[in-house]
């Protein structure tokens, strides 16, 4: 920064202990707090990125083997015996429609209401509400997984089971709703899936709202836009990138989730009819993997469900990488 005399502001001015100019190593980066600093953050990103290269290789070197030894197509047989390691048979299709099914069921209900109440507590709400409200919401996020499946098994599931009769009764003729004898439903998690990721949703959605520049809001009104019309067109267009990170962070959350799952979903016997419906059971890649965790006593069998996981694994790495790719695109439409 230069002044009218052509000498430098920042030469002018004190230094931290009031006695010399700011310059050199006092203005910035020189300082040795600053490069450890600069070395503890680059080092700590660097770790990061260690870890989970780490975990893909360790995922890829056991899961190989198995997949080249699979005697049924990996991608699109629902077969899984995996007791004979002369005769690997399993296959991940059921697995990846059960988990992709209710991660969706569950982001149909958690985002639209997270938003919601996000804008609610930050835009309606009024003070002596919002923070109660807000701290309510995140309390949900505190309540163990365990808790959710048990919840969900002793209290909601009977209570949704007339809502599951009404669908098959009424909207049988979809695939989506056929009539099966299951009561733990792909429908059932997805909805407690829902409820498990609605702090994440309405949390972050609700901190990017209230950082909406005021200005923003106030030049909506002045030209005469109703509160809706402000929402819709200052509020929303900038909290969008947020809204958008905090859905796919609840995505691998439900991706991922396994007590909740493996309590509540009904599995199906090996051989049993299997069908496309939303009221049938199944077993998600979390779950299935936690149901024979003690199974693991070959080299051969653990390999199978490892292979399960590298696919788990893949697929939240490829929801977080478009996630980031739409939020860049939405930075570089408004800048």
């Amino acid at each position: 920064m230069a002044s009218v005399t052509g000498v430098s502001v920042a030469d002018e001015l004190p230094g931290p202990d009031g006695r010399g100019p700011l310059s050199g190593d006092r203005a910035g980066t020189g300082r040795m707090g600053d490069r450890v600093f600069a070395g503890l953050a680059k080092g700590s990103g660097v770790l990061v990125i260690g870890l989970v290269t780490l975990v893909g290789v360790f995922l890829l070197w056991q899961a190989i083997p198995a997949i080249a030894d699979d005697k049924v197509n990996f991608l699109t047989s629902r077969q899984w015996s995996v007791n004979d390691s002369d005769n690997l048979r399993f296959g991940i299709v059921e697995l990846l429609w059960t988990t992709v099914a209710a991660s969706t069921i569950a982001m149909l209900i958690a985002v639209p209401v997270g938003v919601a109440v996000a804008l609610f507590i930050t835009q309606y709400s009024p003070q002596w509400l919002s923070r109660p409200a807000a701290n309510v919401i995140d309390l949900l996020a505190a309540v163990p997984s365990i808790v959710y499946g048990l919840w969900g098994l002793k209290t909601f599931t009977p209570f949704f089971n007339p809502f599951q009769t009404w669908l098959s009764d009424h909207l049988g003729w979809i695939p989506l709703f056929t009539k099966t004898d299951t009561q733990g439903t792909i429908l059932l998690i997805g909805v407690i899936l829902a409820i498990m990721i609605l702090p994440i949703v309405t949390a972050l959605s609700r901190e990017v709202f209230a950082q909406t520049p005021v200005t923003h809001k106030e030049g909506a009104l002045a030209l005469g836009a109703t509160k809706w019309e402000m929402i819709r067109t200052a509020v929303l267009p900038f909290g969008r990138p947020g809204v958008i990170s905090a859905a796919m962070l609840a995505l691998g959350r439900a991706l991922g989730e396994t007590i909740a799952v493996t309590i509540i979903v009904s599995t199906l016997p090996q051989g049993s009819k299997w069908t496309w419906s939303l009221l049938n059971g199944g077993e998600t890649f979390a779950s299935r993997i936690a149901n024979n965790a003690g199974e693991f006593d070959s080299p051969a069998k653990t390999g199978a469900f490892i292979a399960a996981g590298l696919v788990l694994f893949v697929l939240t790495f490829i929801v977080n990488a478009i996630a980031r790719i739409v939020i860049e695109r939405r930075k570089a439409f408004t800048e």
